[in-house]
């Protein structure tokens, strides 16, 4: 577990959740909303504070610059923000993974700098906060951006893929409440 003082989580929030029809982050999972969750495992792996990024839900929240313009745009203010609260490392959350599991981030956690994803899958990302490319815009897509800091592909934790891939619409949040028993 890392040190409250070093880590923030960041959860990405800032999509228009048009595939799923309405907001993924009031989405009810088992009796929590879908961000709820997510801030919840954040906190559950040491992270000090929690951030949403894009949109403010009532906790720690920090503006895209360019709303809409893909990810890569809240993830640096995200980590701009990290950097002058005095974090160290960032984890990077998606909302729209609200069954995420504590075990199931322990492979990025243990990351040595500047950090990792999982093949396949840029988000959840681990992080120090000094690792965005200095040439990293908002419209970058998200592997470019991981590619570019020089994070680690690890190896998708066994039978966690479909909670990290989460659900972005509604078939795919049916399918994921029926597989990990959450409604």
């Amino acid at each position: 577990m890392m040190s409250l003082m070093t880590l923030i989580a960041l959860i990405l929030t800032g999509g228009r959740s048009e595939r799923m029809g309405q907001d993924k982050a009031l989405l009810d999972w088992g009796g929590r909303s879908a961000i709820e969750r997510v801030a919840d495992l954040g906190r559950a792996v040491g992270a000090g504070a929690v951030l949403s990024v894009g949109r403010d839900y009532g906790f720690g929240f920090v503006g895209d610059p360019t709303p809409e313009a893909g990810p890569v745009g809240g993830l640096l203010a995200g980590l701009a923000e990290a950097r002058q609260r005095g974090a160290a490392r960032v984890l990077v959350l998606a909302v729209d993974a609200p069954t995420l599991q504590a075990d199931d981030l322990a492979p990025l956690l243990a990351a040595p700098a500047p950090g990792a994803t999982f093949e396949g899958l840029p988000v959840p990302m681990f992080l120090s906060v000094d690792a965005a490319p200095l040439e990293a815009t908002d419209g970058w897509p998200l592997r470019r951006f991981v590619e570019r800091a020089g994070l680690a592909v690890l190896p998708t934790p066994p039978g966690a893929l479909m909670r990290l891939r989460g659900a972005n619409t509604p078939e795919e949040r049916a399918n994921l409440l029926a597989a990990t028993g959450t409604a």
